[in-house]
């Protein structure tokens, strides 16, 4: 077994605490994202588990073992770094057999070792080769394969696709989802890129601040975000998130904006008359409407984002921008008066003071 089990961790440098109480299992062959802003505490976090970073408190065990106390090397992890951390001077089969040398593995198990991680990374034709002749991206392979040659209980990535341009982020990001697929071995990948973590993840840990702000699968965390701050950390375009304040209405609420009024069952969420909330919705979510049609927020197109297939159709609602995706070849000019339709099945409704979801907590 592989899991890993952090229970009550704080990091402080001196007087400045920057991971509180962090508690998180990971079961073994989970495949976790820490994903959140620079500066949330994740590679932090990711560094303590490898060894690499004192823990200021709680524990942190690997396989039913408490590893606070552990060398690095004999913490059964192997981590991939930002940059490659290649020797330049070494071939390729060098930089991947060198653990292997100073651990005193013996040649032939070294090169039967070698042969089996290049063939799964398609490494055979660059072996001979230095680094400097090699891509980012191929690079990056050789990184991986060092980190997977030792056989460990625990891979630990730290935002290992970061240098590369778009086109092999996406080409790495799929070999990594393969690879894990294949070997099933335990996995932390941490990220401040959204995208990465919602492809790759099992679960999602998105970091706020040294602590946790939501745990769950990609789909729990895009379709029911707990906090303001979730709501509009994924998803891409942005949530539009919308001051309305909450009265009561016929059969139900009214979310009241500026020149706009929401009219609501709201069976999904506690309310209260003459509360202040922030309402979400997400700009695939919102549907194009003749003039005059009810619950609607409306406007004059400001500005219009060809993204291809899609166009990102840009207004003004009671003084924030709001962004809806409609099909490009339908899409409005700059200038034109713009009405999209909202269900209310689709949307948010965050407390302005707490910033917490106010969807029942049965329906989370």
């Amino acid at each position: 077994m592989s899991n890993i089990a952090c229970a009550n961790v704080d990091k402080s440098y001196g007087s400045i605490n920057v991971i509180k109480d962090f508690n998180l299992d990971v079961a073994d062959r989970e495949f976790i994202v820490f994903l959140g802003p620079s500066g949330c505490g994740k590679s932090t976090l990711l560094r303590m588990i490898a060894g690499l970073e004192e823990i200021s408190g709680g524990s942190v065990s690997i396989g039913g073992t408490e590893v606070n106390d552990l060398e690095p090397r004999d913490r059964g992890v192997a981590m991939v770094f930002q940059n490659y951390a290649l020797y330049p001077h070494m071939t390729i089969y060098d930089n991947i057999a060198f653990g292997l040398k100073r651990m005193k593995v013996p040649k032939s198990e070294i090169d039967q070792r070698i042969k089996a991680v290049a063939a799964t990374l398609g490494l055979e034709p660059y072996l001979t080769r230095k680094p400097t002749e090699l891509s980012g991206g191929q690079q990056q392979r050789v990184a991986i394969a060092r980190a997977m040659i030792k056989t460990p209980k625990v891979f630990l990535f730290d935002e290992p696709l970061s240098n590369l341009d778009a086109k092999l982020r996406h080409h790495m990001r799929v070999e990594i989802a393969r690879l894990h697929r294949k070997l099933q071995t335990t996995t932390i990948y941490v990220t401040h890129d959204q995208l990465e973590a919602m492809t790759l993840a099992d679960r999602i840990v998105l970091m706020k601040g040294g602590a946790i702000e939501q745990v769950g699968t990609p789909a729990e965390i895009y379709e029911r975000p707990r906090t303001l701050f979730v709501a509009g950390f994924i998803g891409t375009p942005n949530m539009n998130l919308i001051d309305v304040s909450v009265a009561r209405g016929e059969g139900g609420w009214i979310l009241r904006a500026e020149g706009s009024d929401i009219h609501i069952v709201g069976d999904a969420f506690s309310l209260t008359e003459g509360q202040k909330v922030v309402l979400g919705i997400r700009p695939p979510d919102l549907a194009a409407a003749p003039p005059g049609a009810a619950n609607t927020l409306s406007g004059l197109a400001d500005l219009i984002e060809f993204h291809g297939n899609d166009a990102l159709v840009t207004f003004q609602v009671a003084g924030k921008e709001v962004g809806a995706l409609v099909k490009a070849a339908s899409c409005p000019k700059s200038g034109d008066r713009v009405s999209f339709a909202l269900d209310e099945t689709r949307i948010h409704l965050f407390d302005a003071g707490t910033g917490l979801t106010l969807r029942r907590s049965g329906l989370n």
